[in-house]
């Protein structure tokens, strides 16, 4: 019996040891909201521009002073390296080589998240940050001059996947 309880205790926390997976309590296959924005070439040593790529699920949105609010998902890809300053039709794949059609795989800087990570809100309050480790995103053109843009990506080996189908907003 007490080999049991020990064997047990290891196991929960051990669970409770897993930071950075996402929660699957809710949704984060289809994102809703999607603003892009151009930070031109903004590092010296690198030949591309960057652009940021930030993703809402449907019920999360920004307020007025540009805070989260809702309960949802907020996917981030803070550095994607493009030939031209815009986010162009193609195959981006996670990678620290600073060639275009590349983005930054999710780290942590100092307690603090870059790169690409995927933010869980819960009644506007952050519960948990996943850091993609590694993935892909193909942005296509679709009618009417919306984006489809779908996602596959790694945190700890666990592959998920997400798509956006809409308009990109520019943020300033």
């Amino acid at each position: 019996m007490k080999k049991t309880t020990i064997i047990l205790l290891a196991v929960c926390a051990l669970a409770a040891c897993t930071p950075n997976a996402p929660s699957k309590r809710y949704s984060f296959s289809e994102f809703q909201t999607a603003y892009v924005q151009n930070h031109g070439h903004c590092y010296d040593s690198v030949a591309s521009a960057v652009v940021s790529l930030d993703l809402y699920t449907s019920d999360l949105y920004l307020d007025s002073t540009d805070h989260i609010q809702g309960t949802g998902y907020n996917l981030y890809l803070s550095d994607i390296l493009v030939p031209d300053s815009l986010l162009e039709n193609g195959t981006y794949r996670g990678a620290t080589s600073a060639e275009a059609f590349t983005f930054l795989p999710g780290k942590s800087f100092e307690g603090t998240p870059t790169g690409c990570y995927l933010l869980t809100i819960e009644q506007g309050a952050l519960t948990n940050i996943a850091l993609i480790d590694s993935g892909t995103m193909v942005v296509k053109d679709t009618l009417g001059g919306k984006r489809d843009i779908q996602l596959t990506y790694y945190v700890r080996r666990q592959r998920y996947t997400s798509h956006f189908q809409g308009t990109l907003t520019d943020k300033q």
